[in-house]
């Protein structure tokens, strides 16, 4: 099988039997319920008593039909939705076709203090924790990404720290191996990348009875999340150790995004990123795993301490794609989630996890990502709405629904679903152990990173460093920090804090519990 011979397609029906279906429509300004449909049905027109009334009355039906015909196909082309949700917004995009709970109200206004709270004591009030979620068998994984497994093998090379393996190259040699990787096509930087390993392809193959190999590679440890907690600043550090390198770029986002072809998420579904994309991101740490041209006559590397790393701050939450390529038959939850292909792949893998206050979390996530006119009222006005829409999920699903709800997820102005760590984490643990998934704050790498870079460096095994390393690696100044004009606006309003305290605070508890450190509660912050 080639890297394009995919058996995947989007779950759904022709498109006959999507103009069938209801229409989502809104009305004036007022949002409908999210699970609320309005039919539209066509109506003979009426008879009328000139001609001329008839042809204009014909005409105007005509209009309309191609208008409707016209939106319909564009929401099914743009959506690829399954469930016939026509009208409804991108994926990518934000609406307000998702209802808000009872609790409406305009933000605006100080009085209105007293009914968001009451929208957040909703909300805490149906959080609850399940034990454990139902595990998918992995014939039904194989099923969902039969390429995927059929190009990573069941076992890597012994003797080695990394996962990796020979695979056949059967290609010419005088080709470029890269020609069709997506990575390369949609950035300029990773087609600098890929001409140096171009250059460098036919040195590294392997020559063995004949045939030829190339090295392949998987990360041994993954940074999963979350965003703006630290992850770049982590990365950049870990960079510095000579026994750890990383795919050519921080963030894939192959497992949440590239594999299901979502390029950037205001620009809806492109062609799926095969595996053999991904693999050629490890390929530069893989040349310097094998030994940099030497191999021994048994064909093992002659660096088999090298590890490799992928730093995707989407990898532990991300899951919005799952509805359009997974049958919903779970009741509003995802049946596969990341971790699941992961560990049938990798089951040793090792995960690391840096997480910070969600209430300053969201904050920053927003001062961030938030394009124009970004102030403390705005972002009051934001968590305000998002809490509504949440609070209107909660009405119909279950919490863990919602926390996965895709519509919910991008119908929110901010993502406080991200904060949700507890969620997220729960899911990991039961497909992966507590010893393989490092759980840091922000907060403590802040105040002393060489006590965090030192838990990092013995969770994945790493050798002492030369105290010129070391320092390099500790005392070098925070990545990616809060950019001056981001600065400038000040912090949130007290108000939104408290509520977003109060939003948190049950999920806090929990990942307090679960972590057995009471830290994690972030109390004493207002």
């Amino acid at each position: 099988m080639t890297q394009m011979d995919y058996k995947y397609s989007l779950l759904g029906s022709t498109v006959d039997d999507y103009r069938k279906r209801p229409l989502l429509l809104q009305v004036d300004d007022t949002p409908m319920n999210l699970f609320a449909i309005l039919e539209v049905k066509r109506e003979h027109p009426r008879r009328w008593s000139t001609l001329s009334c008839f042809r204009k009355i014909r005409l105007y039906s005509v209009l309309f039909g191609l208008a409707v015909m016209f939106l319909i196909m564009a929401s099914y082309i743009l959506t690829g939705d399954k469930k016939g949700l026509l009208l409804t917004p991108s994926p990518y995009h934000f609406s307000s076709l998702v209802s808000p709970g009872p609790f409406a109200f305009n933000l605006s206004s100080v009085k209105d203090y007293a009914h968001i709270k009451l929208v957040v004591k909703s909300i805490t009030s149906r959080v609850e924790f399940r034990s454990s979620r139902h595990l998918p068998e992995l014939k039904s994984l194989v099923k969902s990404e039969p390429h995927m497994f059929s190009v990573i093998p069941h076992k890597f090379l012994p003797g080695v720290k990394n996962p990796c393996w020979y695979e056949e190259y059967t290609g010419n040699i005088t080709s470029d191996p890269y020609r069709t990787n997506l990575y390369g096509r949609y950035s300029r930087r990773f087609r600098t990348v890929f001409q140096y390993l171009r250059n460098t392809f036919q040195e590294h193959l392997f020559h063995s009875n004949k045939k030829l190999y190339r090295m392949r590679c998987l990360p041994f440890f993954y940074i999963i999340g979350q965003p703006k907690c630290g992850t770049t600043d982590l990365y950049d550090r870990l960079r510095l150790h000579p026994d750890v390198k990383f795919t050519t770029f921080k963030e894939p986002h192959w497992w949440t995004r590239k594999r299901f072809g979502i390029i950037r998420l205001s620009e809806g579904f492109h062609d799926r990123y095969p595996v053999e994309d991904y693999l050629d991101l490890f390929d530069q740490a893989a040349y310097q795993i094998q030994g940099n041209l030497t191999v021994n006559t048994s064909g093992s590397p002659n660096h088999p301490n090298i590890i490799i790393g992928e730093a995707s701050a989407s990898t532990m939450w991300d899951n919005n794609a799952w509805v359009y390529f997974y049958d919903n038959n779970t009741e509003g939850e995802p049946p596969f989630l990341i971790q699941d292909f992961i560990h049938a792949l990798q089951p040793d893998a090792h995960f690391i996890v840096m997480l910070r206050d969600p209430v300053e979390r969201l904050y920053s996530d927003y001062l961030y990502f938030g394009i124009a006119n970004k102030s403390a009222e705005d972002f009051h006005e934001k968590v305000s709405e998002s809490l509504q829409l949440f609070e209107g999920c909660l009405m119909e699903y279950t919490m863990r629904s919602c926390v996965y709800n895709t519509t919910v997820n991008n119908a929110m102005p901010v993502r406080l679903q991200v904060g949700l760590y507890i969620v997220y984490l729960m899911d990991w643990l039961t497909v992966f152990s507590r010893e393989q998934i490092l759980v840091l704050r922000l907060e403590d790498h802040a105040s002393n990173r060489k006590y965090t870079m030192h838990k990092v460096f013995d969770f994945l095994n790493l050798g002492p460093l030369t105290k010129e390393i070391e320092s390099e690696i500790t005392r070098s100044p925070a990545s990616n920090t809060r950019r001056p004009a981001d600065k400038n606006l000040g912090p949130m309003l007290s108000i939104t804090k408290e509520i977003l305290r109060d939003f948190y605070t049950p999920f806090n508890e929990k990942l307090a519990k679960v972590l057995r450190n009471d830290s994690f509660l972030w109390e004493n912050k207002l």
